[in-house]
C-alpha cells in the first residue's frame, strides 16, 4: 500500500519510525553482497523511493536494476535517486506476473506484509521461479509476534523507539492507522513458506522485535 504515503516525506519518516533502521537495512545489504556475482541483475519488490535498492546497488554495482511498485509517485523518486543505475520501472501489483528475470537477487523491504498469507506464499513461489540458480531472496520485513504477549511487546518497543527518535503524535497515529491494514505473519511461518516454495537455507539473520531480515537461496 505504498500509495498511502506522502512520497516526499517517506525517507525521513521511515528513519524515525524504524528504531533499528541501520542494522535492519545493513544486514539485507550484506546478505546480497555476500551472494551475488559481479554486476548482478537485481529486482526490488515494493521499491518505494529506492532506499534499499540504493544501499544494495552502491555496494554491488548491478548490470541491471528493476524496481517494482504500484505507486508511480514513489517510483518517480526512485528513478531520480537511482538514475546512475538506469533502473527499469514496473508499476504493478505484487499479484501481477513478475518481470521474467533471471535475477541474481530479489530484494524487498517492508512491503510484502500487505499481502494476504495465501498471496505471500504464491509470491514466494514466483520469486523462486525468476531467480537464477544460486540466487538470493532477502526480505527486510515486519513480522507478527508468535503470541499476543509478544505482539504487545513488539508494539510497545516499536512505538516507544519511534517517539525517542522524534516521531510526533500525529506521525505515530498515522503509522498506527496504516498498520491496522497490515497482514503480518510470524517469522517461523514465513521461513516455512520459503522452504515450501523451494528455497534452501531459509533463515532469519536479524530481528529487533517486529522488524526482521530473513532470506533463502535457490538451489545451484
Amino acid at each position: 500500500m505504498s500509495q498511502i504515503w506522502n512520497a516526499a516525506e517517506y525517507d525521513q519518516s521511515r528513519r524515525r519510525l524504524i528504531p533499528c533502521f541501520e542494522p535492519f537495512y545493513t544486514i539485507a545489504v550484506e546478505l546480497a553482497a555476500a551472494t551475488v556475482k559481479t554486476a548482478p541483475a537485481l529486482l526490488d519488490l515494493g521499491a518505494g523511493t529506492g532506499i534499499l535498492s540504493e544501499f544494495v546497488a552502491r555496494r554491488v554495482q548491478p548490470r541491471s536494476l528493476h524496481l517494482l511498485d504500484e505507486s508511480p509517485e514513489m517510483l518517480a523518486q526512485a528513478e531520480v535517486r537511482l538514475a546512475e543505475f538506469q533502473p527499469t520501472l514496473h508499476i504493478q501489483k505484487f499479484t501481477d506476473p513478475l518481470p521474467a528475470g533471471p535475477f541474481d537477487a530479489v530484494i524487498s523491504a517492508l512491503a510484502i506484509h500487505h499481502l494476504s498469507h495465501a498471496d505471500k506464499r504464491d509470491l514466494f513461489t514466483r520469486i523462486h521461479a525468476v531467480l537464477a540458480p544460486g540466487g538470493l531472496f532477502v526480505n527486510a520485513e515486519q513480522i507478527l509476534g508468535p503470541t499476543p504477549w509478544h505482539e504487545r511487546l513488539y508494539n510497545d518497543m516499536h512505538l516507544n523507539g519511534a517517539r525517542a527518535l522524534g516521531s510526533s503524535a500525529d506521525e505515530i497515529r498515522a503509522a498506527q492507522e496504516r498498520m491496522a491494514f497490515d497482514r503480518c505473519a510470524p517469522l517461523a511461518d514465513q521461513l516455512g513458506w520459503l522452504t515450501d516454495a523451494g528455497f534452501q537455507r531459509a533463515d532469519s539473520f536479524f530481528q529487533w522485535f517486529r522488524f526482521a531480515v530473513y532470506a533463502g537461496w535457490k538451489e545451484e
